[in-house]
C-alpha cells in the first residue's frame, strides 16, 4: 500500500501526539469555510431514492448560473474535486505534464499513477499543463497568457470563488481547457462531497484518432462514463442546487472572509510573521521555524499546516467566529 500523501485535515494525527478529545481542537489545517452554507431540511426521498434527472439538471442549471458559463460548455458534477483529478490523464494521451509547483500534490500523483512523467518547471511540456488558480498553497494567480495553445489544460479553481473576478471561466469555451471547481471549500461543506467539470464537449468526452466513426464517443474515455451511474447523491444534488442558486449568501460569505482574513495577517504580523500569500480561506506565513510553530500551536490544540518542501512556511484556515478567543489566546 502507497504512503498517504501530505495534506491538511489529519487532526486524528495531532490528537494521538497531543491528546484531548476532537471538540478541544480547533483545525486550521486546511481551507475550509468554517462558516458552512445553511443546508435546511431536506425532502425525505433526497435520501430514499436514486437521484433523478431533474435534480441533476437542477444543479447545473445553477452551477451554470452562478459561474456565468457559456451555454455551449458542458458541465460535469462529481463526488468531489479529487475525484475528477483523479480522472483527468483518462482526458489526454501526452506522456508528460508540466504541473509548476510548489502546488496540491494530487494532480502530480494523479498523472504519475497513470504512468506519465511530470515535468520539472524549469522543463515545460507543450503537452499538457496544469495550474491550480489560486494556488494552494501560496495563493499564486495565473494569467489567461499561460493558459491554452496545447493539446491540454486543466484550470483547478478550487478556492477562486472568493474572488470570481480572477476565474477563467471564460475560457472553458476553448476546445483543449478544462476548469475543475470545488464546492466543498467556500460553502464549508466538504463532507457532502461534490465537485464540477466545466469545459468544451471534446474537452470532456475525447475520442481517439483510431476509431472508425470520429465522432463516437468510447466509453473508457468519457468522463461521465468514468463516474459512473449516479456519481453525485440526491441530498449533494439538493444542497449545492440551494446554495449555488444563493447568491446573496456568497456575497456576504466574500466580505466576511476578507475581514477575517486581514484579522488574521494582523494577529501573526504582530507576532513575527511574515505573510507569503494565500487566499481568504487560508493563510500563508513565513517564520523561523514552521515545525516549531505547528508545535506551540498544537499544545493549545489548535492544528496547523507545514510543509516537506520548506522549514518556514507556515498555513492556517480562518477559525469559527467563535473559535478567535483560543487562537488569539495561543498566540
Amino acid at each position: 500500500m502507497n504512503a498517504p500523501r501530505d495534506h491538511g485535515g489529519n487532526l486524528d494525527a495531532a490528537i494521538a501526539r497531543y491528546g484531548g478529545q476532537r471538540a478541544d481542537w480547533l483545525d486550521l489545517s486546511t481551507g475550509i469555510n468554517p462558516v458552512p452554507y445553511p443546508v435546511g431540511d431536506l425532502p425525505a426521498d433526497s435520501w430514499t431514492r436514486l437521484p433523478d434527472q431533474a435534480a441533476t439538471d437542477r444543479l447545473i442549471r445553477a452551477a451554470r448560473q452562478f459561474w456565468s458559463v457559456p451555454e455551449e460548455v458542458k458541465i460535469i458534477a462529481a463526488p468531489g474535486a479529487s475525484a475528477l483529478i483523479a480522472r483527468m490523464p483518462d482526458l489526454t494521451d501526452t506522456a508528460d505534464v508540466h504541473i509548476p509547483g510548489p502546488t496540491y500534490n494530487e494532480h502530480a500523483a494523479a498523472f504519475s499513477k497513470a504512468g506519465r512523467l511530470v515535468n520539472d518547471p524549469d522543463w515545460p511540456s507543450d503537452n499538457t499543463h496544469v495550474y491550480v488558480h489560486p494556488n494552494n498553497p501560496d495563493g499564486r494567480l495565473w494569467g489567461p497568457e499561460v493558459m491554452g495553445g496545447r493539446q491540454l489544460t486543466i484550470i483547478d479553481e478550487s478556492f477562486c470563488d472568493t474572488i470570481p473576478d480572477q476565474s477563467h471561466i471564460a475560457l472553458s469555451e476553448d476546445s483543449k481547457i478544462v476548469i475543475l471547481k470545488s464546492f466543498g471549500k467556500f460553502w464549508g461543506l466538504a463532507g457532502l462531497r461534490l465537485g464540477f467539470a466545466i469545459g468544451s464537449r471534446g474537452t470532456l468526452y475525447p475520442t481517439r484518432m483510431t476509431n472508425p466513426k470520429p465522432y463516437t464517443v468510447e466509453p473508457d474515455r468519457n468522463l461521465v462514463d468514468l463516474l459512473g451511474p449516479w456519481p453525485v447523491s440526491g441530498v449533494a444534488l439538493e444542497i449545492g442546487a440551494r446554495a449555488l442558486e444563493d447568491t446573496a449568501w456568497a456575497n456576504a460569505t466574500r466580505a466576511r472572509l476578507a475581514h477575517d482574513a486581514a484579522r488574521m495577517d494582523a494577529l501573526f504580523t504582530a507576532k513575527g510573521a511574515n505573510v507569503v500569500g494565500g487566499t481568504t480561506l487560508f493563510r500563508l506565513y513565513k517564520v523561523d521555524d514552521a515545525a516549531a510553530w505547528q508545535t506551540r500551536l498544537a499544545k493549545y490544540h489548535i492544528w496547523s499546516r507545514i510543509f516537506p518542501y520548506s522549514k518556514t512556511w507556515l498555513r492556517l484556515g480562518l477559525p469559527a467566529p467563535d473559535r478567535w478567543d483560543q487562537l488569539e489566546t495561543a498566540l
